[in-house]
């Protein structure tokens, strides 16, 4: 009875703490300031990043905490065995991440309570939308409860186990994308079939919000670990490459991508990639690798799906690297039969996808590995991945036969990044443009 008295007020007043946090202002912080202040990456400037981070990180978790405790279409409404089956999942391996005695105590009581459940029902449990979408949020209250219980950061010792600590959040956190898409595809089956998924515009809006925040925790824990590299590539300040290539990029990304489709089909179409291979510029590389390899993997995927049954000569997937007098685009095209005027609307959501829903496939929870596609996020995420740094994503079908002198089905997809972004750049820097 004390225990559980104990772990009520622990909950309590971890929320308060949550609610006041969550309530402060969050500062902006541009590419430009990362990079001049992380060329000096000296042991008093690492001090002044972990002092910053220690009380900005608190502000960004705490609001994604309360997002995910009011979620949209009665997501916060769960049954309570669901508050119970946490400890349960985590020891069957369908999530692997730490968690504190607290959130142990509070699901000591799980493995009883799921045998009196069918397995249909424990399977049903371990994929349903409530369950997931509240497993993020306790990770985001777990990281909230690490940062806070942190002590007061003055010395060099205290900001390299700071640094460790962040480095074990960021990780703690490495499933949240495939974790919220599957409770997300869940909804999907669950939602009312006469319900229009643009008119979905609360849900879009919450996970835009979501991701996007998601994006600049991410690259604030990154970069301030980076700075600790003491072997740096050229050119690189933390996790910017002040010299990137994107014709390296795309084929980097262009290989990763035709790895999963040989996977997936036993072929892969070619990617033929054009532009100066001399030509550099300032950007994150892992955020235009994740970009070119979504738009690339979903044009293998239209391709080698419409020509794996023709006997016509697959035609290659194109990438052309262009260096403007103000923007660097990268435009992917493709010859996989476009997507239809309807479809269009579509593309940028979180619930469509035109290919099979993965929990049609699998209903032990979380995948293994890279999927080929299905989950519908690579696109809307990709986006925002783009805008976070200024720029954007665009796509221009071609359905059929009927464009470009017959030439069947185009699908376009450009990245355009400002050539002079880093001086430009305010709270959400860099142009980034990719049309589809």
């Amino acid at each position: 009875m004390a225990l559980k008295k104990a772990s009520e007020n622990f909950c309590k007043s971890l929320k308060e703490e949550v609610q006041r946090w969550g309530s402060m202002k969050q500062t902006g912080v541009n590419l430009k300031y990362m990079m001049e202040f992380g060329s000096r990456p000296t042991e008093k400037n690492l001090l002044i990043s972990a002092q910053f981070l220690h009380k900005e990180l608190p502000i960004r978790i705490a609001r994604r905490a309360i997002e995910l405790e009011n979620l949209p279409f009665g997501l916060s409404q769960k049954p309570a065995v669901l508050k119970l089956i946490f400890c349960v999942l985590c020891n069957s391996g369908v999530v692997n991440i730490g968690i504190s005695d607290q959130a142990i105590c509070r699901n000591l009581e799980a493995e009883a309570q799921l045998t009196l459940l069918s397995e249909g029902q424990r399977n049903s449990f371990r994929t349903t939308a409530f369950f997931v979408l509240h497993l993020v949020r306790d990770w985001y209250l777990e990281s909230f409860r690490d940062l806070r219980v942190f002590p007061e950061i003055k010395d060099r010792v205290d900001e390299l186990e700071f640094t460790q600590m962040i480095k074990m959040i960021k990780v703690r956190h490495n499933n949240v994308v495939p974790a919220m898409a599957l409770g997300v595809q869940q909804l999907k089956k669950d939602l009312d079939p006469t319900v229009v998924l643009k008119d979905l515009h609360e849900i879009y809006q919450f996970l835009d919000r979501f991701y996007m925040s998601r994006i600049g925790i991410r690259m604030l824990i990154g970069q301030h670990v980076a700075l600790h590299d003491p072997d740096p590539e050229p050119g690189c300040i933390g996790q910017i490459n002040t010299r990137i290539s994107p014709m390296h990029i795309a084929q980097t990304a262009s290989d990763d991508a035709r790895s999963i489709c040989f996977r997936e089909y036993g072929d892969a179409p070619k990617v033929d990639i054009y532009g100066d291979p001399n030509f550099t510029f300032p950007y994150v590389p892992s955020h235009l690798h994740l970009m070119v390899f979504e738009l690339v993997k979903n044009s293998l995927r239209a391709v080698q799906e419409r020509f794996m049954t023709s006997d016509k000569d697959v035609p290659p997937v194109r990438i052309i690297v262009a260096d403007g007098i103000e923007d660097v685009t990268i435009k992917i095209s493709d010859e996989g039969g476009g997507i239809a005027r309807s479809g269009l609307s579509k593309i940028f959501t979180y619930l469509y996808s035109t290919a099979k829903n993965p929990l049609d496939e699998n209903h032990e929870g979380l995948s293994e590995g890279v999927i080929m596609a299905g989950y519908g996020y690579g696109l809307p995420i990709s986006r925002l991945y783009a805008r976070y740094f200024g720029g954007d994503l665009q796509m221009i079908s071609m359905e059929g036969y009927a464009y470009l002198e017959k030439v069947p089905g185009i699908l376009q997809s450009e990245i355009s990044f400002h050539k002079e972004c880093p001086s430009r750049f305010q709270t959400f820097p860099s142009n980034l443009y990719l049309r589809v």
